[in-house]
């Protein structure tokens, strides 16, 4: 008997394969590369705009930016000073895979970058399955959203190395608590790197430049620990 295997399988076996491809060129150069990871709304391309002012003259940053329909994400991040943005449209998939992120990096000269952000489609289930290979997720939610998003989406935070908390300026404004999301949150993942921050108002945005700036320079020195994706 023929033993069948699962389309599911196979897909994310392939994935596999083109991940570790990708990871193996930003190994050779070096690049810290994040994979940036919310649910619609929640501020990736807000962060991605202010660390771009802050950082982007100092260091070489590209932006792959994914979205279901438009350049809009692209956009922004191009007006606020990203030099290499590579935008994705995945064309309803709720989800980037390492197919796509593959087909855009073709003419970036990885030994002139430091740091590869990919900014996922908003979504909290489909990306936790595909590695892009990068060094680690980042899951970034807001207070505007609920503090038990950590429970209902376990598989995202368990796979993520650190949590961005947005819009930490409207906190007081709606039921969701600081110190319980924290909680939901290291009760899935207990090594969880958590950063509190207001992309509208710059608090909290120090801390998150100095964490950069510590990984990529752990990445260049090889000291660097990767986040394992396990399924």
């Amino acid at each position: 008997m023929t033993e069948q295997i699962p389309l599911q399988k196979k897909v994310l076996s392939e994935n596999d394969r083109l991940a570790a491809e990708i990871r193996g060129r930003l190994d050779a150069h070096k690049v810290l590369a994040l994979n940036l990871v919310s649910s619609p709304g929640s501020g990736k391309t807000s962060l991605l705009e202010r660390t771009l002012a802050e950082l982007g003259s100092k260091l070489n940053i590209a932006v792959v930016a994914g979205d279901v329909q438009t350049e809009n994400d692209a956009n922004r991040i191009s007006r606020a000073g990203g030099t290499v943005v590579k935008p994705i449209i995945t064309n309803g998939k709720c989800h980037l895979d390492a197919r796509m992120v593959l087909d855009v990096l073709g003419d970036i000269d990885f030994a002139a970058t430091n740091l590869l952000v990919i900014e996922n489609v908003g979504n909290l289930v489909c990306p936790s399955s595909y590695d892009l290979g990068e060094d680690m997720k980042v899951v970034l939610i807001s207070t505007t959203e609920g503090d038990d998003k950590p429970l209902k989406y376990p598989g995202m935070f368990r796979r993520s190395s650190a949590m961005v908390v947005n819009k930490i300026d409207l906190l007081g404004l709606s039921d969701f608590e600081l110190a319980r999301v924290k909680e939901n949150a290291l009760q899935i993942n207990g090594t969880l790197i958590i950063h509190e921050l207001s992309c509208r108002t710059g608090q909290g945005l120090d801390r998150w430049y100095a964490w950069l700036s510590d990984m990529m320079a752990a990445k260049k020195s090889g000291k660097l620990v990767q986040h394992v994706d396990s399924r």
